[in-house]
């Protein structure tokens, strides 16, 4: 305190003495007599008076005047501060000083940019980093009624046939005049499930991000957050940090690559990639370094899917690499159709879901996040195998990770999703799989708690193949218009519920089970069957029945009879060729009705000899290094 009442002391002389400088010694007086009878004033004094006056606010008005030496005051606004900015977290100096000990020998810190400090911290800075020329930075808060709902919505008017969709502005950081070399921001993090969903938090690093990308030229501009919690990963990504002590991150972006991010929408509440763009218009870096890109781990089942989903990429257009991991349980034989399908093979190690029960279907699809090791490319479009792509989606390796479509909630769909292959990312989704809560128990909730800050691209490039409760006739007519429109308006189809090639190719199979009966639809079911034939027939052998299956699907069948489903598929008679094809030791499969769900008896596994294995040109099959 007594330090900042001499600094006022000084400021006040000061002042004084810029007075008496500009007017001279005599107290200001107006350049006109009152008392003059013709109230005559000569022209030069008025002029003079005007400079006079213009000087005196001029220099009130200028930072410069209370200015310490080696801190200059960026609009700061003395008074109450918004709760929802405040950090509690208590800082370390030593570990701050330990930190910047790690910037590059030759850069030395000039001047350096403070955000969100209290007095007592900014004064403490001078003691960290002496000598240099502090700004002490004013962000406008961000309005109160924005929360991140508003950011996120769950549904926008992509088509914009009602509405244009927008998203609130955040109050940027007025750029300082002189050049930057670090700019250091206290970010807050609540002790909370959602303390990445934070408005206040975003704002920050994103302000932060702006101002180090107003660096001309080749200038290089160091961030240091202070924090318990780790910034927003592809904002700030692992492999630009520099260093981190407990709280403190000092991170060396790449300024470009900053730029692009910070020129997308602030979140989903607008399209990041415009609905319309076509493939024509992609630019894209080394089509070597990208990839498409899919997993199987712990069933054959989507063997057939994956191979089906190979193919619609090729019939699409797309040239790029097509790379799938799978584990163990995969053997010999699917691994030499997927190869032929066009798949590089390429074998991991499961990852468990430790909040997962024992065998429960969620027990190993942690195992998705593997794909951040596949570090020989720089960009995945990841799929899920049970999906078509009707339309070159290529355009989507311009987009940054995580772009995806809207999910529920502010929560995006992990089916299709661009990401950015890294250890360290992949380090850090292992870091924190035992504290961390998944909404839904699956590598999408998890992925949704760790990337909050993505970018929403058209629902077009991931839509649902399904009927919500409500849907009116209208609704259901335009999505199966959609289902079956040629040329494909949509880009790629999801196929949710019984997946095709677990039915019978007659009809939907899931018109027969009741709770599933809001993702049938023969359209779309018939567009999968149209992909499926244009598969070489060697491939179609691996979309074949098995006999429990067709047992299932016939069980299912005989109960959508006796409750009188109106929709009437049951009453449609099979001519699927599959049907008399055997794949296993136990062909009647009809026999298995008599005893069907006595005791669990279906839930043991069946033989099932493998056929011979594919001879390809060439084997792609690998392990990804260091799993």
């Amino acid at each position: 305190m007594e330090a900042r009442r001499s600094i006022e002391d000084a400021c006040k002389r000061r002042l004084q003495k810029i007075k008496v400088k500009e007017v001279g010694v005599k107290p200001l007086q107006f350049p006109f007599q009152e008392k003059s009878t013709n109230c005559k004033f000569h022209p030069l004094k008025l002029v003079l008076f005007v400079i006079v006056i213009g000087t005196f606010f001029l220099i009130l008005s200028s930072n410069s005047v209370c200015q310490n030496k080696n801190t200059s005051d960026s609009r700061w606004i003395w008074g109450a501060s918004d709760p929802r900015y405040v950090s509690d977290v208590d800082i370390n100096w030593e570990e701050v000083s330990q930190v910047l000990e790690q910037l590059p020998e030759k850069k030395v810190v000039e001047n350096i940019s403070l955000l969100n400090f209290d007095e007592d911290e900014i004064i403490e800075w001078r003691q960290v980093v002496p000598g240099a020329n502090q700004t002490v930075l004013h962000l406008d808060y961000a309005e109160k009624n924005i929360t991140w709902e508003t950011l996120y919505p769950e549904w926008i008017d992509e088509e914009q046939e009602n509405d244009v969709p927008s998203c609130p502005s955040l109050p940027k950081l007025e750029v300082p005049r002189n050049r930057i070399d670090l700019i250091a921001v206290k970010l807050p993090c609540r002790n909370e499930g959602n303390w990445s969903r934070d408005v206040a938090r975003l704002h920050l690093q994103l302000a932060a991000g702006g101002l180090a990308s107003s660096a001309n030229g080749k200038h290089l501009v160091h961030l240091l957050f202070i924090t318990k919690c780790f910034p927003i990963p592809n904002l700030y990504r692992c492999n630009e940090l520099v260093a981190r002590k407990g709280n403190a991150w000092l991170y060396k972006p790449d300024l470009s690559v900053l730029r692009e991010k910070l020129q997308l929408p602030v979140g989903s509440c607008e399209l990041a990639l415009p609905f319309g763009t076509t493939a024509e218009e992609v630019h894209s870096g080394n089509k070597r370094r990208e990839a498409y890109a899919t997993i199987l781990h712990s069933a054959h089942v989507y063997v057939c899917g994956a191979i089906a989903a190979a193919q619609s990429i090729r019939m699409a257009g797309s040239t790029r690499d097509l790379v799938i991991l799978v584990d163990d349980s995969i053997g010999e034989y699917h691994r030499s159709g997927l190869e032929a399908a066009g798949w590089q093979v390429r074998t991991i190690q499961r990852i468990r879901n430790p909040k997962a029960e024992k065998d429960a279907y969620n027990e190993w699809n942690y195992s998705k996040f593997r794909l951040w090791q596949l570090t020989d490319y720089d960009k995945i479009i990841f799929i899920d195998a049970d999906l078509l792509i009707l339309r070159n989606i290529d355009i989507l390796f311009r987009m940054p990770q995580i772009s995806a479509t809207g999910n529920n909630g502010t929560l995006f769909n992990s089916g299709v999703m661009v990401i950015e292959p890294s250890n360290c990312t992949f380090q850090l989704l292992m870091d924190h799989i035992n504290e961390i809560e998944s909404y839904n128990g699956g590598d999408q909730g998890y992925l949704n708690e760790i990337f909050t800050w993505w970018h929403r691209i058209p629902k077009h490039m991931n839509f649902l193949k399904n009927f919500w409760i409500g849907d009116d006739e209208v609704v259901k007519a335009k999505k199966t218009h959609l289902f079956g429109a040629e040329p494909p308006i949509l880009y790629v189809l999801h196929y949710l519920g019984y997946k095709p090639w677990l039915c019978f190719r007659d009809y939907d199979c899931n018109w027969n089970v009741d709770i599933l009966q809001e993702f049938a639809s023969d359209v779309a079911h018939h567009k999968w069957w149209k992909v499926h034939d244009a598969m070489p027939e060697q491939l179609q052998d691996f979309c074949l029945l098995r006999s429990k299956q067709k047992a299932q699907l016939e069980w299912d069948r005989r109960e959508a009879e006796k409750g009188k489903y109106v929709d009437g598929h049951w009453k449609i008679k099979i001519k699927d060729r599959r049907l008399k094809r055997c794949t296993d030791s136990l062909c009647n499969w009809k026999g298995m009705l008599k005893h069907w769900g006595e005791k669990n008896w279906t839930d043991d596994p069946f033989f099932h000899p493998s056929p011979p294995t594919l001879k390809t040109n060439k084997t792609k099959t690998a392990s990804v290094s260091g799993i």
